[in-house]
């Protein structure tokens, strides 16, 4: 069976996407990161293996997520992609007349503008946790109860209570005041999934033309509480995919097909050995600039297999080994 690998790593999690060349999800996968993105990525294939049993073939692999290079490195990538490139693909597949693209994950959360099937505009929060899973995980385990209970329970709530929402700090000091006052659970939750909406809508969206259709995907996706405060706040109907989770994989699985059959390429994917061998990094500055970048090299044995950080290319354009080559073109 021939099929297409779509690898998105994040700081939260790594997920793992397996296409075949009508474009039909075959396999999925979302595993914890959890600091260590290699062991991760190797730990995946070697499920996507086991369920499998060498009955596929890969013809074509691309990565994306804020650890795509190191990905790309590893696996011998076809197509390297930001993240708003493969969850546009990705959504405008299942939707192709989305306008705006919610996207939330653990650590960030993006807005991603679309018109006539084409990426127009966007912006990127990385600075304030209040608006990301990563939150949410923190107030539930501080209550006590399972992030896949928080929507639930916040969609039982007859009554609104207002939680500060433009900090987190301040949230979680407000969620805790109320608590002593006596709020019932259910109108605290509800309270901070609108709390997290405003957040997004005032930083994220700010200044962005939003227009419906819209979908909301990444993992806070699966949270019914978010999603009804958004449409609360936007007054339209958001649609969620039915693989919200993993978006971002199956664009880096689309791209990559898209890649190889436009340039009639053959693969470099490496193959399921690497499952079985051993990577080491190491960073070193340049000083052959002003810049000072920090170049970052990863090694499989004594074979430099990736280099990236440079701005100007001159240490990623020099690496052209035969089963691997991250070409500047193909890291913007």
């Amino acid at each position: 069976m021939r099929c297409f690998l779509g690898v998105d790593v994040g700081s939260v999690s790594t997920n793992i996407v397996l296409l075949d060349e009508n474009e039909e999800i075959l396999y999925k996968l979302y595993l914890r990161t959890m600091g260590k993105p290699i062991e991760t990525i190797k730990m995946g294939l070697e499920n996507l293996l086991s369920d499998f049993k060498e009955n596929i073939e890969i013809i074509g692999v691309g990565t994306t997520g804020s650890g795509r290079l190191l990905a790309g490195a590893i696996l011998g990538a076809d197509i390297i992609k930001n993240e708003i490139t493969a969850h546009a693909v990705a959504a405008v597949k299942e939707f192709p007349d989305v306008q705006t693209i919610i996207e939330i994950g653990g650590q960030d959360s993006k807005i991603i503008i679309v018109r006539n099937k084409v990426v127009v505009d966007f912006a990127m929060n990385t600075v304030c946790a209040a608006g990301t899973g990563s939150f949410l995980d923190r107030q539930a385990e501080r209550l006590g109860i399972p992030i896949e209970k928080v929507g639930e329970l916040s969609l039982m709530s007859k009554k609104t209570t207002r939680i500060a929402g433009r900090c987190a700090v301040f949230a979680e000091s407000d969620m805790i005041h109320k608590q002593q006052m006596g709020y019932k659970i259910e109108d605290i939750l509800r309270g901070l999934c609108q709390a997290l909406v405003r957040n997004y809508l005032a930083n994220v969206a700010k200044g962005k033309e939003l227009r419906a259709p819209f979908v909301f995907q990444g993992g806070v996706a699966a949270n019914l509480g978010i999603r009804r405060a958004f449409e609360e706040e936007l007054g339209e109907i958001v649609q969620v995919p039915k693989y919200y989770d993993v978006m971002g994989a199956i664009g880096a699985a689309l791209l990559a097909k898209n890649f190889i059959k436009t340039n009639s390429k053959r693969t470099k994917f490496v193959g399921f050995k690497l499952v079985n061998l051993k990577y080491e990094t190491e960073m070193f500055e340049c000083k052959g600039c002003v810049n000072r970048c920090e170049i970052v090299q990863i090694y499989s044995g004594k074979n430099i297999i990736g280099r990236w950080g440079d701005k100007c290319g001159k240490w990623s354009n020099s690496l052209k080994l035969e089963r691997y080559d991250i070409a500047q073109e193909a890291i913007l």
